[in-house]
């Protein structure tokens, strides 16, 4: 089966994305699948190359750009004045956050007729915009944030806020631009933070409780679920991504995989993730990362809907703990991709 892997991308997380990718090459069955890799540099440029090792975009890579033309449906290699096309089967795009997590890739996958890994574009992009992804879950009946949002050249009355509060770009991933904010006079630096990474931001009340997130994979009703983790903070708040040398570990956080927390509130966890994953109609794979508070409710944090592949993230980490390895589970989303329906 040819598979094309597309990975980096132009924006905040593109070494997460190219570590994502390396941490797929390793554990791909090259007994099924023909991998072609596409890197997408810093700049935007598409580049077909051997591997997603550190050197890919070493002169031996070669420009190519993934043909719209659904009678031509696959890569297009451009050299010397001319191109040659290469057919593809299946896309596992191993992209995070913008142009990756937002819609915008999985329209030219739509467009090109291929079929592809994950969610649509509409599941994508509502996931990508939390204040959108609180409205539709809270409209389904689950339990979200109390927030606010606030656009460019918009004023927000500080004093009616509870504070403390989260100011987070609206439409971006891996705690980018995130701040706690304890008092109104702090606002202002953490509105300025925020709008680096995106022109909406949201201001969220904090949850009083534990952080928790579970992996789910399947469409529809049929439904799979890794382990619940939950994530013990020595200080701060978790800020995954950030670290200096992120494979030797969170300098704040230690993820806990089972969660130390009974079993009946594994057991909501589980369901509430499931419930938030059809309530937002996604495919295919999500992280669902939740708050679970002192009174045993569950509120919705935010969803992932191509969550880190890398060898430290939490996805792989809680699938492996149900005796699914990473080799399983892109076995498992590709054939979702290929029997998915609704495209």
């Amino acid at each position: 089966m040819r598979i094309g892997i597309i990975f980096g991308g132009g924006f905040e997380e593109h070494p997460i994305s190219v570590k994502s990718a390396q941490e797929v090459a390793k554990n791909l069955d090259l007994d099924k699948y023909e991998p072609f890799y596409v890197g997408i540099t810093k700049s935007g440029a598409w580049m077909l190359c051997d591997s997603p090792d550190v050197d890919w975009e070493d002169g031996r890579s070669r420009s190519v750009v993934l043909s719209p033309d659904r009678s031509v449906p696959g890569l297009l290699v451009l050299e010397r004045g001319r191109y040659a096309t290469i057919s593809l089967d299946v896309v596992l795009p191993v992209l995070h956050g913008k142009l990756g997590e937002d819609g915008v890739i999985q329209g030219l996958l739509e467009l090109s007729g291929i079929p592809y890994v994950g969610c649509d574009v509409q599941s994508s992009a509502v996931c990508m915009d939390k204040s959108l992804a609180y409205i539709v879950a809270g409209s389904a009946g689950i339990a979200t944030p109390k927030f606010w949002t606030v656009t460019t050249n918009e004023d927000l009355d500080a004093d009616q806020l509870s504070y403390p509060v989260f100011v987070k770009p609206a439409r971006s991933g891996s705690s980018f631009g995130v701040s706690k904010v304890s008092g109104k006079e702090e606002l202002p630096s953490a509105l300025e933070t925020a709008r680096q990474f995106d022109s909406k931001v949201l201001i969220e009340e904090a949850v009083l409780g534990s952080e928790v997130g579970c992996a789910v994979l399947g469409n529809d009703s049929d439904l799979a679920t890794g382990e619940v983790d939950r994530i013990s903070l020595s200080h701060g708040f978790f800020k995954i991504h950030q670290e200096d040398d992120p494979e030797s570990g969170s300098e704040n956080a230690t993820f806990i995989v089972p969660g130390d927390i009974p079993t009946e509130l594994r057991a909501l966890v589980r369901e509430t993730a499931k419930s938030i994953y059809r309530a937002l109609g996604c495919r295919g794979l999500a992280r669902v990362d939740m708050f679970l508070t002192e009174d045993g409710r569950v509120v919705l944090n935010e969803v992932n809907t191509l969550p880190g592949m890398t060898s430290y993230s939490r996805y792989p980490r809680m699938m492996a703990a149900v005796g699914l390895p990473l080799s399983d589970v892109i076995d498992r989303m590709v054939a979702l991709a290929l029997t998915g329906t609704g495209r």
